[in-house]
């Protein structure tokens, strides 16, 4: 946002004496003085206005008064422009009209000279802060107010209701990917769910690129942003369980395996490969007495065992040969990451689904596409539908229909007071929790069916309608490939 920066007094030799008074003018009488120094982006930004429409202008600005019973302004032009862009739209948003504090400078008329160095001196020593300070001072200033005050500063500075929380949250990163995050056209929102991941790698490029996907497009829509946001919070989550699958088999005094040094062969197995001295199987009860007694962990976090050295502590290979490598067995271990990365992913991108979904129940006015499909399940009574009804599961309409402790909530009571302008609406939230429930498995998008792709594909024309809200992630786009209209050409 741009800053106010109180006008200085008179130059020396120029009446030092005679400090000038503070009048109110109405904006409608300013015109940018011709010794006004800033030439270049001389326009308000929306935040501006934004702080103008709910504020004012807060700081004074200076001007010349002309012959024709205007103005000059040489310091404060874009302050200027917002309060007369607010006083333009002030009736229609029932706001008053606000008249402006200026400095008339009736000692500098026909003094261009000294007008456009002040003018200059200004606008050259104004510096922006800090993306921290701005943060900080976003934090503080937020939580020290009322509710009512709090929404009034939250629409001046152009942030949501959560601001003060999200500012906190930003001041995490440091102040280079602070800076980072401002260039590469960061909200507040955005820059704190950066922070939330910023230890997962490449988090920060991964939503910078998402972010300039949806900039590219040009609607002011997010839908590439939270898709990237969603896996990279799956990736967080699955970090987090590897973790914490670590540390208990530390706590219970078992090592990990560790790889062997460059050049070295590692001489661990693990015990489904080995025997004892007699022959007989090892498992993990009859080897915990080994001092050799260690473990990996799988893709899923789930501890393999091993022994560490078995021919130092007596074990056996077991005889049976082990078959080399091959080129499927490669295959094969490559699918298996896939399926794991996919089942990740799937899981991921329910949760911006859905968000979308809820912000579809909440519109004013459901799209029409949206109804149509609700009350063709409504009419046809698909087995899909209808086999969800039978589970008398309510906890998702509720979520969509945004009610207070949806697992808890009476929806016999919501239906009374519902009224007749949101049925539809109501309609399609149940329509798309079936939809939901069926798609809920992790291992959906490998054999999606015609009636759950259309489900995908109806959200992602209603979200590119919706400005480019919301987007189909990329293994969301995977499963639907075969099923869109295109395809069967």
């Amino acid at each position: 946002m741009a800053t106010a920066v109180s006008p200085q007094t008179d130059a020396p030799g120029a009446h030092e004496d005679a400090t000038p008074q503070i009048v109110q003018l109405d904006p409608q009488l300013l015109v940018r003085d011709t010794c006004n120094a800033r030439e270049h982006d001389t326009e308000p930004d929306e935040k501006l206005i934004a702080s103008v429409k709910e504020l004012g202008v807060e700081e004074p600005i200076s001007v010349r008064p002309l012959p024709d019973g205007t103005y000059a302004v040489f310091k404060g032009w874009r302050r200027a422009q917002a309060a007369q862009a607010a006083n333009a739209s002030a009736e229609q948003d029932g706001r008053p009209v606000r008249l402006v504090n200026a400095y008339v400078r009736e000692d500098l008329i026909g003094r261009d000279g000294w007008t456009r160095l002040l003018s200059l001196v200004e606008n050259d020593h104004r510096a922006s802060m800090s993306e921290r300070d701005t943060l900080r001072a976003q934090e503080l200033a937020l939580i020290d107010m009322n509710d009512v005050d709090r929404r009034t500063a939250a629409k001046a500075l152009g942030v949501g209701r959560s601001a003060a929380k999200q500012a906190k949250a930003a001041q995490k990163l440091d102040d280079a990917a602070l800076r980072r995050a401002a260039a590469g056209g960061m909200d507040l929102e955005q820059t704190a769910q950066l922070a939330e991941v910023q230890d997962v790698r490449g988090a920060e490029h991964r939503l910078l690129r998402a972010l300039q996907r949806d900039q590219e497009k040009g609607n002011g829509g997010r839908g590439h942003w939270d898709q990237e946001l969603a896996l990279l919070r799956a990736e967080q989550t699955d970090a987090a369980a590897r973790a914490k699958a670590l540390a208990e088999l530390e706590a219970a005094g078992i090592p990990p395996v560790k790889g062997p040094l460059y050049g070295q062969k590692d001489p661990s197995h693990p015990l489904s490969e080995l025997t004892t001295a007699l022959g007989n199987p090892l498992t993990e009860d009859n080897h915990k007495g080994c001092p050799g007694h260690s473990a990996r962990l799988d893709d899923e976090h789930q501890p393999v065992w091993y022994c560490a050295n078995p021919a130092e502590h007596g074990h056996k290979v077991r005889p049976k040969p082990k078959k080399p490598r091959t080129e499927q067995d490669e295959k094969a271990a490559e699918e298996r990451r896939k399926v794991i990365a996919c089942n990740r992913a799937w899981k991921a991108a329910a949760g911006p689904r859905q968000d979308f979904v809820t912000r579809l129940v909440r519109m004013k006015t459901l799209p029409e596409a949206a109804r149509v499909f609700a009350q063709e399940v409504l009419l046809t009574l698909p087995y899909y539908y209808s086999s969800w009804v039978d589970k008398h599961d309510s906890e998702a309409v509720a979520r969509f229909l945004g009610l207070k402790d949806p697992e808890k909530t009476d929806l016999t009571e919501t239906a009374a007071q519902l009224p007749k302008a949101r049925v539809v609406n109501a309609l399609f939230a149940h329509v798309a929790a079936a939809c939901e429930y069926g798609i809920r498995e992790p291992k959906t998008w490998s054999h999606l069916t015609p009636w759950q792709a259309r489900y995908l594909l109806l959200l992602e024309s209603l979200g590119q309608a919706d400005n480019g809200s919301y987007q189909l992630s990329e293994v969301e786009q995977q499963a639907v490939a075969g099923h869109r209209p295109d395809a069967a050409v």
